[in-house]
């Protein structure tokens, strides 16, 4: 990448997270060109904060608007990923946007040469498990979720932590379900609960497993098995805030809550 202003993107959030101030993302608006530019962003913003991590990440977000959209894969940091039920404690939010999301988690490592042709099927019987997650959707931008799209990727697209529910094998019966019917529901704080039915954007959250497995395996690394990704909100990003107790349910999954 010859664009300077990837390293002054990456230093402009990465002294955000240090001092837990946002930063103006005015002087970077249009700037960033392309996905792989942004990206190269993500990477040196993991670089600097994830230094004991495996060099191929183990926890991952995916998601995108359609399945005629590019699909957006984001590594993450370990340190960012909470088991079920959580407590944010004195964690540092600029925002506290909620996801709720399906997990999966992969039975085998999947090498480049595997991953660069994956059909949908092949993607599905990778699956080892599955399991409700909270995303705290969080940002290193003033503009918070106003930010440019790109800008927004570069930030890690946005992402403060993840909440991972108790795991769920999955079995035939599990991969004969309908998601266009899977009705889940969120509670955040005192506001009336929130209802969703068949609201994944890719109607079925197994859609990114592909392109995410392409994503992992780009630079020549083989994705380890237990390997972890989201897959997308099924609720938008309904704000929450400090001192809210989120739950989140899937019926016939699983629920998971987070005290913030």
């Amino acid at each position: 990448m010859t664009n300077p202003q990837i390293d002054a993107i990456a230093q402009t959030l990465l002294t955000a997270r240090r001092t837990q101030t946002p930063a103006d993302a005015t002087p970077f608006m249009g700037q960033l060109k392309s996905v792989a530019e942004a990206l190269a962003v993500q990477d040196i913003v993991l670089a600097a904060l994830a230094l004991q991590q495996a060099p191929i990440s183990r926890h991952w977000k995916s998601g995108g608007p359609s399945r005629t959209a590019e699909i957006l894969n984001t590594a993450l940091l370990d340190s960012g990923i909470w088991k079920n039920p959580a407590q944010a404690g004195h964690h540092h939010f600029n925002l506290r946007l909620i996801e709720i999301e399906i997990g999966f988690k992969t039975k085998h490592a999947v090498t480049p040469a595997q991953a660069l042709n994956m059909t949908q099927e092949q993607g599905h019987a990778l699956i080892e498990a599955f399991t409700v997650t909270i995303e705290i959707v969080d940002s290193r931008w003033q503009q918070g979720n106003d930010t440019e799209a790109l800008l927004k990727l570069a930030d890690m697209q946005s992402h403060g932590a993840l909440v991972v529910g108790q795991w769920q094998p999955y079995g035939e019966q599990e991969a004969r379900r309908d998601w266009s019917k899977q009705r889940c529901t969120v509670k955040i704080g005192d506001q009336a609960p929130l209802e969703f039915i068949g609201t994944h954007s890719m109607q079925d959250p197994r859609w990114v497993i592909p392109s995410w497995v392409q994503h992992a395996t780009a630079k020549g690394q083989t994705l380890p098995a237990g390997s972890i990704v989201t897959t997308g909100s099924w609720s938008g990003v309904p704000a929450a805030q400090a001192g809210d107790l989120v739950v989140a349910q899937f019926d016939g999954i699983g629920s998971v809550s987070i005290q913030l």
